[in-house]
């Protein structure tokens, strides 16, 4: 790809979070105008440390402004961390160096707005949390609606179970209300659901391949990747009987924001319950021959797993 897709890349700091970042950081195809943080995996002082600190790890050769966002959903309480998944710090208790960089003034909502109109037609923003951060920018200012290129999203499931309901995903059940306005919003808008994450996993002979074959400048992160990863291994084993491998949710996104060929998609029209209990945050799609539930929304139904695993792991042996 000669021209870099411009990204701001908004997330939870969690593990695979911080693949999703390491990978947009090191991309050649990428440059990432920014890291937006937000509550979910971890809270969002937490998320913001470990963001600033991955930065800092990856050593991408410019400079990525990074601003803090929403501690809790638009109307519900935060549920609080998830250390039995990400551990206690959000990044599988692995431990890298302090950054000295400090987090920009303005909130993540203004952050997105500002940005929206420097780069109009150009700007991808890639959600791989609540969406709380972006659905605020888009009270800011609906008129970011039509600057914003696209949205990808990681979050939902049309047709795979749930992951905290059985039919609810954390990313959307996390903020419903959040998750509905952006769906109603104008925004193009690109669903990398469970339908596809969990098809691309991650094993431990990937680790240990990149141990062998990564240059000596990567090997810190392949270091980092080694204490993160095991967290995430025993949880998807406990919860998925996936054995030495774990989905590479976040990735993913990432991936299909700059490379869209490596998934099938299908135009649904789709909508968000907002209710209680079971159903709060599922994707509504109206498959009806009229649909007259929610708009039209792109959703990634199948994946070409093997591409996307040897793209997202090529920026780790690249010198």
């Amino acid at each position: 790809m000669s021209e870099k897709t411009h990204i701001i890349l908004d997330v939870d700091t969690g593990i695979d979070d911080a693949l999703a970042i390491l990978y947009a950081l090191l991309s050649p195809d990428i440059h990432v105008e920014g890291l937006t943080t937000g509550f979910g995996n971890i809270d969002v002082g937490q998320a913001t440390e470990n963001t600033l600190r991955l930065i800092k790890l990856a050593n991408c050769g410019y400079e990525v402004p990074v601003a803090a966002g929403a501690a809790g959903p638009l109307k519900r309480e935060y549920a609080g961390p998830v250390p039995h998944i990400h551990g206690h710090n959000g990044i599988g208790d692995a431990e890298i160096p302090p950054s000295e960089q400090q987090p920009v003034k303005e909130s993540a909502a203004e952050f997105i707005v500002r940005k929206a109109y420097e780069l109009p037609g150009e700007l991808v923003v890639v959600t791989v949390g609540r969406m709380t951060n972006l659905a605020l920018a888009l009270t800011l200012d609906p008129a970011i609606a039509s600057k914003i290129k696209k949205v990808v999203v990681m979050g939902g499931t049309v047709f795979a179970p749930g992951n905290v309901t059985p039919v609810s995903e954390a990313n959307l059940w996390g903020d419903p209300e959040a998750a509905a306005q952006v769906f109603r919003s104008e925004v193009p808008l690109t669903i990398v659901g469970l339908d596809v994450t969990l098809k691309v996993r991650l094993s431990r002979s990937h680790l240990d391949q990149l141990r062998r074959l990564a240059p000596a400048q990567k090997q810190p992160i392949v270091d980092f990747l080694h204490v993160a990863l095991e967290r995430y291994f025993d949880f998807y084993l406990e919860s998925n009987q996936y054995l030495g491998e774990c989905p590479m949710h976040d990735p993913l996104a990432v991936l299909v924001a700059v490379n869209p060929s490596l998934v099938t998609t299908r135009e649904l029209h789709a909508d968000i319950d907002c209710g209680q209990g079971h159903t709060a945050g599922m994707i509504i799609t109206d498959r009806r021959v009229n649909p007259k539930v929610g708009r039209e929304i792109t959703f990634c139904l199948d994946v070409e797993e093997d591409r996307a695993l040897r793209q997202m792991l090529s920026v780790f042996l690249q010198p």
